[in-house]
């Protein structure tokens, strides 16, 4: 039994060497492919308002840049350290791989609690971050993307700190205001995406979708496109929790009024006619689709047995633990593996990097069914490898990944 006590970064090498398994994977590719190719640690001072000075780490981790330039978001969290930072990075890389995207892996972090701070002192934080680290940026390098916590008017910033030396440089990030060269659609595209795999994994299962009742933990951008797109499908979205805590309703909640709560700056808690839930009794709720939207290792394995939910569906990076992964699996609970599931935000980011660099852009109709069409490509050939290897959705979703970029990494020489 694997210890519950696995780094990140563990877990995520521990899902690796399953899946690396499979495909009987060169013993000398696996210190390539498991270790990253760069990481950048800076110092990240920030004047107060008040006058106090704040000093915060951030960090930039390069997994994998065999398949091409780096791709990650940024996230702005006190758990952001490096080797959250390092484990999400890698992640990156498999997930790029396993959507047939021609990027590698990347993601960035500052370890710091952003909540208490102003506007200005975040917009002060996001320019000094990006100009400490603009020298491993670029359009063909490096391209960051929203995460926790940070959002477009975070990408509008740190375009614009790195444009300041590179010159107009739209395509340098990813996620931005629609204004300054983003793409209509990419804001809801990580929330979309997971309903569109669920409806892939639904077809090929034969569970009629809108018969579903749905619970989501975390209610920030991606679970409430999420719930916004089930319920204009007609699936009943029975809870959804913020950090303030839950609400459940079992025979549906308006989703209309939860969202509009949010963007007024209030709490799902304040929604009317519910009952309130803590974030852990979310995870226990009865349901046939559970989908954690929030932050990493929320189902472990002393928690996992309390799960209800016939399908999880991993909106957030690393929600399952390997020990919880297994309880998972031992009680015939389908899982829908992150890399695959909430693959649509780096999807969309393909697709504004690619209008940004041909400097044309695309409806949202379009966005909307290249991005459909890709998941559900990936679904499929992932379920198909599952079904034929007998291995479960994660391994199998890893080992696609894991072939293409150690065959990029051969053909361009790394080894």
């Amino acid at each position: 039994m694997m210890s519950t006590d696995l780094s990140a970064t563990q877990a995520v090498n521990a899902y690796f060497d399953e899946a690396a398994a499979l495909v009987h994977l060169d013993d000398e590719l696996y210190d390539v492919l498991k270790s990253s190719y760069r990481e950048v640690t800076v110092q990240v001072p920030v004047r107060l308002d008040s006058g106090g000075l704040l000093v915060a780490r951030g960090y930039r981790v390069q997994h994998n840049g065999a398949r091409g330039p780096y791709k990650g978001g940024l996230r702005y969290h006190p758990t952001a350290d490096l080797d959250e930072v390092r484990a999400l990075a890698s992640l990156m890389t498999w997930k790029t791989a396993l959507l047939d995207l021609p990027f590698g892996g990347a993601k960035g972090g500052i370890e710091v609690d952003p909540t208490p701070l102003s506007a200005r002192e975040l917009e002060q934080m996001t320019r000094r971050f990006t100009q400490s680290i603009a020298h491993v940026l670029g359009v063909y390098r490096d391209i960051p993307a929203p995460d926790v916590n940070t959002d477009a008017q975070t990408m509008a910033w740190m375009m614009d700190a790195y444009s300041s030396r590179a010159g107009y440089s739209p395509a340098s990030v990813t996620g931005k205001p629609v204004e300054l060269g983003g793409a209509a659609g990419r804001e809801a595209a990580t929330g979309r995406g997971v309903v569109y795999v669920l409806d892939a994994a639904c077809r090929r299962w034969g569970i009629p979708l809108t018969d579903l009742r749905v619970a989501i933990q975390g209610f920030g951008n991606v679970g409430s496109w999420c719930a916004t797109e089930l319920a204009a499908r007609g699936v009943k979205v029975v809870a959804v929790s913020d950090v303030a805590g839950g609400v459940h309703r079992p025979g549906g909640l308006d989703v209309a009024t939860l969202v509009n709560l949010v963007r007024s700056g209030r709490s799902v808690t304040e929604a009317p006619d519910v009952d309130h839930i803590s974030n852990e009794e979310l995870l226990a709720i009865e349901c046939d689709v559970l989908v954690p939207a929030a932050l990493g290792k929320v189902i472990r394995g002393d928690n996992a047995d309390t799960v209800r939910a016939r399908i999880v569906a991993e909106a957030a990076n690393y929600p399952v633990t390997p020990l919880g992964d297994k309880v998972l699996a031992d009680k015939g609970v389908r899982v829908l593996p992150d890399i695959l599931t909430n693959g649509g935000g780096v999807t969309g980011s393909y697709f504004e990097w690619s209008m940004n660099i041909q400097q044309f852009s695309w409806t949202e109709e379009r966005f909307n069914e290249e991005l459909s069409r890709r998941l559900c490509k990936a679904f499929e050939h992932t379920a198909d490898l599952a079904d034929e290897c007998g291995a479960s959705l994660r391994t199998a979703s890893f080992a696609v990944a894991i072939e293409r970029v150690a065959r990029a990494a051969r053909l361009r020489g790394y080894v």
